[in-house]
């Protein structure tokens, strides 16, 4: 009995740290990328030039890992948000889109590796 349940806690933790948190998904993204004042604040905290909200901070910790194991911890919900963060920077922040891109991938790769699937989304990547 005792080995049953260690088995179910073992399961329990395991899915536990298979997705990122869902305690943001109902933040509107829209709000944000359409308010200047609160773009600036996610910005800054991303760029390393300002102080970072809770979850601005837990969002920039997350981005490296994200971009290494393309996306595995994400659902649905985070992946769809991360398009239209994407979208939005490139369409109409895209300087700030460049900061971000030198500081997450400076090298490029994740940006080769994801060229094609974000094409099929139909945003329109500078090379």
């Amino acid at each position: 009995m005792n080995s049953y349940i260690f088995l179910v806690f073992l399961i329990g933790v395991s899915a536990a740290v298979t997705t990122y948190t869902t305690k943001y998904d109902n933040i509107d993204l829209d709000e944000i990328l359409n308010n200047e004042r609160l773009y600036k604040k996610y910005f800054e905290c991303l760029s390393n030039k300002g102080k970072c909200t809770p979850d601005g901070k837990e969002l920039k910790d997350i981005i490296p890992e994200a971009l290494a194991t393309e996306c595995k911890k994400c659902s649905e919900k985070h992946k769809k948000g991360a398009e239209k963060i994407l979208k939005f920077m490139i369409e109409k922040k895209a300087e700030d889109y460049a900061v971000l891109e030198k500081i997450y991938d400076p090298q490029g790769q994740y940006k080769k590796k994801f060229m094609e699937q974000v094409k099929n989304k139909g945003i329109k990547m500078v090379v």
